[in-house]
């Protein structure tokens, strides 16, 4: 049997993912068996362990991909110009509802409250993340020092409002997994306000 590329390998294991995720948005995670899995992705039993050997390392692959994405995001764009902080909550966001359905994340973030090893996971990319935007938020600080408080340091700034600035994601995902009539657009203009940079 030839062996595939590895491009290959990781579309397949997107496309996996992708299924899994389809299946929690319809059933939610807890009622989702790998059983479910496999026949929404239409491969082989085989196929799909030999890429996630449990349905926990299939969650663990989807946050993974979820956060990292959006981590090299907002490092591309920082290196093309210091981004201001509404502009990086503003790509999160952004990146997060046009590649990431919002119950799917919500699951995530209920499932890794009662297993410890996704929690683990998440907090380790959660800290990644918050290491790129305290460092984009020091690029920013240092361009507009007029905007940071009297003698504070763009670093120390940074360090201290970067876990803020992450908390305003998991706001804009949770209201728009549960509130019907909840203004997308609306929160985006509200982030700008508040932030005024």
């Amino acid at each position: 049997m030839p062996k595939i590329s590895e491009s290959r390998r990781e579309e397949r294991r997107s496309d996996i993912m992708q299924a899994a995720l389809r299946c929690f948005l319809r059933a939610g995670y807890q009622q989702t068996s790998m059983a479910d899995i496999i026949a929404e992705s239409g491969l082989s039993a085989g196929a799909i362990y030999s890429y996630f050997p449990s349905k926990q390392a299939l969650i663990r692959g989807v946050a993974t991909q979820v956060l990292g994405e959006r981590r090299a995001v907002v490092e591309a764009a920082t290196a093309e110009h210091p981004l201001s902080p509404s502009e990086i909550v503003t790509l999160l966001i952004n990146g997060v509802r046009a590649h990431a359905p919002a119950q799917a994340i919500v699951q995530v973030w209920s499932e890794a409250t009662v297993d410890s090893d996704l929690r683990a996971h998440i907090q380790g990319m959660i800290g990644d993340m918050r290491g790129t935007i305290t460092g984009a938020l020091t690029r920013w600080g240092a361009a507009h020092p007029e905007a940071l408080p009297a003698g504070q340091a763009p670093a120390s700034w940074a360090a201290a409002t970067s876990a803020t600035l992450i908390g305003l994601l998991p706001g804009f995902m949770l209201q728009r997994a549960l509130v019907g009539d909840f203004d997308e657009e609306g929160y985006l203009l509200g982030i700008r306000l508040l932030l005024r940079d």
